[in-house]
């Protein structure tokens, strides 16, 4: 299976990451300033409000039961807007005219009351109407917030419960309006500063992060090239430096350690593997030899001579194919065993193959059917993809389902590429087994009696020899409904 290079280099990802931090910081800001900070001011102003449309309320309310207590109604309000100069107080009828306070007189030299905005304070009864016959308390009034941006208190005082003269007959409304322009000063002062602020974080964040970017991967690079060229086989190369942090001299040894630990096992693996599969095959070939007399002409029960003789040759076989495919995939993995790459007709390569399968459909009713596009090219070793597509192959019979049934295709798939599938009915691969698949002795906990024998090897040859010819592979499977492997070749 390919694996996906990644090409962004660290520098690019220091960059990216110092300015996302910086990124959020501000966007933190930016939302604490413009939502929570006014979120918090506006919880602030409602319990001012409230505090001061409270005390007014029952203050004025007793006022106006005592006869001829106008000037101490207007006396107290002129108090609290001069105590307060945020807040606007007014005793109001039920068309929004102003009763009190008649005239100010305070230190500022303010003559008269400015009128209010009749359409705020009508939606603000409105609101008072709608909590009151929701059953909410409104005894001693409500602070409330009116269009999204004024803040007023209201409160009822109810017709003919007054001594004094309001120049009514009707319901009388204490309305206290709340100045937010020194708020929305403060808010875009802040903005103002917030601007600036996230001007200078962000070219902050570009130098700091180009600086530690170049810091850091500067011996990042040089154990890179030196890795490299283990890598093409050169052992000679030395990882060890004055590096600016510990990481790096840990990395540094480990890597050198790795060399040297590598460089001893490349020959004594090659020596290993050659002598390890001669030493096996030779008695294997011998143990068959002996069972096959034993068989013959040996033991008083036929019967049961034939049956164990029988084990030992099968055994023998299995295991005579698993050094066999041992053997294959060392030599691949190790270099002994070069490609050998010539251009051939894949078409006609497939179908020579698939011969070997015809008597399975002879005499064991499998069913092979074939979508294979005539005169496509590739260039591979045909004695390795010949492994590849018969250990394929050899899979889809072993897992198919109870209809034995095989689908081989090749075709086309886009300009430069061939696709060539084997297609099971089987029980379907599991997503969390797909990545094991193609390792050695891995096999399905499914039990199949099919007529392919295998060693648990077929699919891990097939990877070793794809990814020596660079060749892209994977399978797609759904269970219950069978899996598809597939192998793209390029054209030539």
């Amino acid at each position: 299976m390919t694996r996906k290079r990644h090409i962004y280099g660290i520098n690019f990802i220091l960059w990216l990451s110092f300015i996302a931090f910086a990124a959020v910081i501000i966007l933190l800001t930016w939302l604490f300033q413009t939502t929570l900070l006014r979120v918090f001011f506006g919880a602030e102003m409602t319990d001012d409000l409230t505090s001061v449309g409270e005390e007014a309320y029952d203050r004025i309310g007793f006022l106006m039961q005592i006869p001829g207590g106008e000037e101490e109604i207007n006396r107290f309000m002129v108090q609290v807007m001069n105590e307060n100069d945020l807040v606007t107080i007014y005793l109001l009828d039920t068309s929004g005219n102003i009763l009190y306070p008649t005239e100010v007189i305070d230190p500022d030299g303010y003559g008269f009351v400015v009128e209010p905005d009749v359409a705020v304070f009508r939606r603000a009864v409105t609101y008072l109407e709608e909590a009151v016959a929701g059953g909410q308390d409104a005894s001693r009034g409500l602070a409330a917030v009116v269009s999204g941006e004024n803040y007023v208190y209201i409160a009822r005082y109810p017709a003919g419960r007054y001594a004094v003269d309001m120049n009514t007959t009707g319901d009388i409304y204490l309305y206290v309006d709340y100045s937010t322009q020194l708020t929305e000063a403060a808010m875009g002062s802040m903005r103002v500063q917030l601007i600036a602020i996230t001007v200078i974080v962000i070219f902050l964040a570009l130098v700091i992060s180009v600086l530690l970017s170049l810091w850091l991967t500067k011996p990042i690079k040089r154990i890179t090239r030196a890795a490299k060229r283990m890598a093409a086989g050169d052992f000679s190369v030395n990882f060890k430096g004055e590096y600016s942090y510990a990481e790096m001299d840990a990395l540094a040894d480990t890597l050198d350690y790795a060399k040297e630990e590598i460089g001893k096992s490349d020959a004594l693996q090659k020596e290993v593997l050659a002598n390890v599969t001669h030493d096996l095959k030779t008695p294997l070939t011998m143990i068959k030899a002996y069972a096959s007399m034993i068989q013959e002409i040996s033991g008083a029960d036929p019967e049961k001579r034939a049956k164990h003789t029988q084990v030992i040759i099968d055994e023998s076989d299995r295991l005579t194919s698993l050094v066999n495919d041992i053997l294959n995939i060392s030599k691949i993995r190790s270099g002994m065993d070069t490609l050998k790459l010539r251009r051939l007709n894949l078409s006609d390569f497939i179908r020579t193959v698939l011969e070997r399968f015809d008597y399975l459909v002879e005499t064991q009713g499998f069913t092979i059917e074939r979508e294979i596009e005539e005169g496509l090219y590739t260039e591979a070793d045909a004695e390795k993809l010949e492994q590849v597509v018969y250990n394929l192959v050899g899979n889809a019979v072993n897992y198919t389902g109870e209809d034995k049934k095989i689908s081989i295709g090749l075709h086309r798939e886009e300009k430069g590429t061939l696709r060539f599938t084997v297609t099971d009915t089987g029980k379907g691969i599991p997503e969390e087994e797909r990545a094991t698949i193609w390792d050695r002795y891995y096999r399905s906990a499914e039990t199949h009696k099919r007529p392919i024998k295998g060693t648990g090897l077929g699919l891990s040859i097939v990877k070793t020899v794809l990814l020596k010819h660079d060749f892209r592979f994977g399978v797609e499977s759904e269970v219950g409904k069978g899996s598809t492997f597939y192998v793209l070749f390029p054209e030539k």
